[in-house]
C-alpha cells in the first residue's frame, strides 16, 4: 500500500466528471512519488487515451480510482469505475455464468449483452460454450461486452489488443469508436489514434491533459520533446559553467576562511576579516544553491533519446536468409502451409497471418529451435540477433544477463537509461520487473550485441508508445536487414519492406 491516507470522495460534484485535486502517491520504499499533487477534471462523455512511458503510473492510476490504494487527495465523481479485463474466478464455466458473475446481470437482462455480442460479431450460441475453450480474442470481446451493460459506469481499459491479431484489434477498434466513457490503456498507436478524443499524458515531471487523438498528441509531443532537448543541452551547460565558478569561489571561500580562523586562533579576529568570512559562506552556498536548482530541472525533462544499433553492414548481392517450401513441424506434423522467403541485406521482411497460422514456429524452424521439412539456407559467416517472443522467464541481476549474454554491461545500463529506466531499477532482479521493463532488457541486449541479422518476435510487446517510436526511429536511421513479427500496424508499415503471409497448415 502507499504511504498516503485515502481522501474523501463525492464532496461536491459536478455530475458526470472526474475531478482531481492534489493528488500525491509514493509506493512504500520508492525514492520519489509516482503522482505529485496532481489536477485533473475529466468528462464522462470523453474516450481517453493515458500515455507514459513503462512504469510511469498508468495501471497505478487506474488502481487509485478504484480506490485499491490509499492516496493523498480528493477524487470526486458520481461514477462507477469498472476495470478490464476483469478476473474470471470460474474460467471453466459457461460464457452466460461468466458474465453474470462480472455484470450482476440475471436471466432476464441476458437481451443487454446479446445486443454487444452481436456488436463484436459474436453468435448468441456462443453463451453455452465453456469461457476457457474460447479463443483469447473471443474472450478479450467477451470481457468488453461485458463492461459496456448498463450506465453510470466508467471504463477503466487496460491493454485489451494484447495478443490480438490484426483482424481482431480492427473489430475491437470499431466496437470502442462506438462508445464513450472510458481511459484506454494501449500501445498500439494505430489502435489508440483511431478510437480517442483526448490523452493524458504521464511523464516524469508531470501529468498533462490534451485534447484530440493520438496524432495530434504525437505532433505536439515531439515538438515539446525537440525543445526540451535544447533545454537539457543548455541546463548541461549551465550545471559546468555554474560547478566551475562554484569550485573558484568555493576556494576563495575556503581560503577566506582559513585565513579567518588563523586569526581566531591567534586570540584576534577583525570586524573585517569577520565580515569576509561571512560574504565568502554566502557566495559559496549560492553558488552551490544554483548547480542544485540546475540538477533539478535536468532531472525533471523526460526525453526519449534517440537508441543505437551494433550492426554490422555484410555488402553483398547474395541472400543473407534464404528458405524454400519450408513447413514447422510439431510432433512430425506440420504446422504451416509450405513457405519460400529470402532476406537480403537491404530488406526487411514482415511476417504476417493470424492468430496461430505458425508465424512463430517458422521463425524457430528457420534458426534451427524447431524441426522442419523444406530448405532452409543462412549465409556464413552471420551473426543473428534473435529476440523471441517468450522473455517472462528472464531472472537475475542486469550484471548477470549481460555476462550470461556476453554483451557489455555499461551498454546495457545505457540502453536501458535511453528507454526511460530509472537508476533506481537498475538494481532490481530482472524476475521482479514489470513485463515493459523485462521486454525492454531483452530488446537492449539484442541493441547492443552486435549481429548482421536481425530476428524478432513481437518486439513491441508490453511495450509503451514512447519506446515504440524510438524502437521505429533507430530501425529507419540504421536500416538493418530484419525479419519481423509484430501486429502494431503502424510499426510493420513504417519499418517493413517486403512482407509475407503464413497460412495454417489444412
Amino acid at each position: 500500500m502507499g504511504q498516503w491516507s485515502t481522501s474523501q470522495r463525492n464532496e461536491v460534484i459536478t455530475i458526470g466528471t472526474i475531478q482531481i485535486e492534489q493528488l500525491s502517491f509514493q509506493y512504500d520504499g520508492q525514492l520519489a512519488p509516482i503522482f505529485n499533487r496532481v489536477d485533473l477534471q475529466l468528462d464522462a462523455s470523453w474516450k481517453l487515451g493515458l500515455i507514459g512511458r513503462n512504469g510511469r503510473g498508468k495501471t497505478t492510476l487506474f488502481r487509485i480510482l478504484q480506490n485499491q490504494l490509499q492516496y493523498q487527495g480528493k477524487i470526486r465523481t458520481d461514477l462507477e469505475f469498472q476495470y478490464f479485463p476483469q478476473t474470471v474466478e470460474k474460467p471453466k464455466e459457461s460464457v452466460w455464468l461468466v458474465i453474470r458473475h462480472v455484470t450482476g446481470l440475471e436471466d432476464y437482462d441476458q437481451w443487454q449483452i446479446l445486443i454487444e455480442l452481436d456488436k463484436l460479431g459474436l453468435p448468441e450460441s456462443i453463451l453455452a460454450e465453456p469461457f476457457n475453450q474460447l479463443s483469447p480474442g473471443q474472450q478479450t470481446k467477451i470481457l468488453l461486452a461485458s463492461l459496456f451493460v448498463g450506465e453510470g459506469k466508467f471504463q477503466l481499459i487496460d491493454e485489451p489488443t494484447n495478443h490480438l491479431d490484426e483482424a481482431g484489434r480492427q473489430v475491437i477498434s470499431d466496437y470502442l469508436r462506438q462508445k464513450s466513457g472510458f481511459i484506454l490503456i494501449s500501445h498500439d498507436r494505430y489502435f489508440l489514434n483511431a478510437i480517442i478524443d483526448h490523452v493524458i499524458s504521464i511523464d516524469r515531471a508531470k501529468i498533462s491533459q490534451f485534447k484530440g487523438n493520438y496524432r495530434t498528441w504525437d505532433e505536439e509531443n515531439t515538438a515539446r520533446n525537440n525543445w526540451e532537448l535544447n533545454e537539457k543541452e543548455k541546463l548541461q551547460r549551465d550545471i559546468k559553467r555554474l560547478e566551475s565558478a562554484s569550485q573558484k569561489k568555493t576556494g576563495w571561500a575556503n581560503q577566506t576562511e582559513a585565513k579567518v580562523s588563523s586569526a581566531v586562533d591567534r586570540g584576534f579576529i577583525s570586524h573585517k576579516s569577520a565580515k569576509s568570512m561571512k560574504r565568502a559562506l554566502s557566495i559559496k552556498k549560492r553558488a552551490n544553491k544554483a548547480v542544485e536548482e540546475k540538477q533539478s530541472l535536468l532531472k525533471n525533462i523526460d526525453v526519449a533519446e534517440p537508441l543505437t544499433l551494433n550492426f554490422e553492414r555484410i555488402s553483398s548481392e547474395k541472400s543473407l536468409l534464404e528458405v524454400i517450401d519450408l513447413s514447422a513441424l510439431r510432433k512430425e506434423i506440420a504446422v504451416n502451409h509450405p513457405v519460400s522467403l529470402k532476406v537480403k541485406s537491404t530488406e526487411r521482411l514482415v511476417i504476417q497471418g493470424e492468430n496461430g497460422s505458425g508465424k512463430s514456429s517458422v521463425i524457430s524452424a528457420i534458426l534451427g529451435h524447431l524441426d522442419y521439412q523444406g530448405q532452409r539456407q543462412l549465409a556464413a559467416p552471420l551473426k543473428v540477433s534473435w529476440l523471441p517472443q517468450d522473455f517472462d522467464g528472464l531472472s537475475g541481476s542486469l550484471q548477470d544477463f549481460a555476462a550470461e549474454k556476453t554483451v557489455s554491461y555499461s551498454l546495457l545500463l545505457d540502453m536501458l537509461r535511453k528507454l526511460g529506466f530509472e537508476r533506481d531499477e537498475f538494481t532490481k532482479d530482472i524476475s521482479q520487473m514489470s513485463m515493459g521493463q523485462k521486454r525492454k532488457v531483452a530488446l537492449s541486449r539484442s541493441l547492443v550485441e552486435p549481429a548482421n541479422l536481425y530476428i524478432w518476435d513481437e518486439p513491441l510487446n508490453y511495450l509503451d508508445v514512447i519506446t515504440r517510436q524510438q524502437i521505429q526511429d533507430v530501425i529507419m536511421t540504421f536500416q538493418p536487414p530484419m525479419l519481423i513479427i509484430d501486429h502494431d500496424k503502424e510499426f510493420v508499415e513504417a519499418v517493413g519492406t517486403k512482407f509475407i503471409e503464413i497460412k495454417r497448415h489444412i
